[in-house]
Formats: C-alpha cells, sequence, structure tokens
C-alpha cells in the first residue's frame, strides 16, 4: 500500500454505488469480468478483463483518480494516477 495523495480528498462516506453492476456493459449485452466502484461518484464499471475496460474508461473520461473493488468480501483500492494499490 502507498501514501496515495489522493486517497485525502476522497468523499467521506464513500458514495453510494449508482447501480449494482456495470451499465455500459448491460446496454451492451456483454457480462463485466469484475466490478470497480468510483469512490468519487459512486459509479460502478467492469474490470480491465473485461471486454469494455468501463472502470478505466471511466477514469479517462473524469480524471476521477481511485476506485476500489465492488466484488463481495474484496476491499483494495486502486489509484490509477499513481498507478498503485492505496
Amino acid at each position: 500500500m502507498s501514501g496515495c495523495p489522493h486517497v485525502p480528498d476522497l468523499p467521506r462516506p464513500e458514495p453510494v454505488p449508482l447501480g449494482d453492476t456495470c451499465p455500459e456493459c448491460l446496454a451492451a449485452g456483454t457480462h463485466p469480468v469484475q466490478l470497480r466502484l468510483c469512490l468519487s461518484c459512486g459509479h460502478v464499471g467492469c474490470c480491465d478483463s473485461s471486454p469494455g475496460r468501463h472502470a478505466t474508461g471511466h477514469f479517462e473520461r473524469t480524471g476521477h483518480p481511485v476506485m476500489r473493488s465492488f466484488e463481495p468480501g474484496e476491499k483494495w483500492r486502486w489509484c490509477f494516477v499513481d498507478g498503485s494499490i492505496v
């Protein structure tokens, strides 16, 4: 884990998820491999192992830096800017 400078700027408590699956995958009729939650706005997107890579696409569009796994039992977070677990 690193001392990511983006973590202190995250909203507390974390945002409410905007859905229970990746809306882009749902619209495209594809199946998300793993889900990620944007810790800036609550967007739920699929991981880079999914065809659409929608969590990364969300970061590229918005600049929201930190997401966490949205999978049951997983609590790890990732900073796209720093490229590390935080």
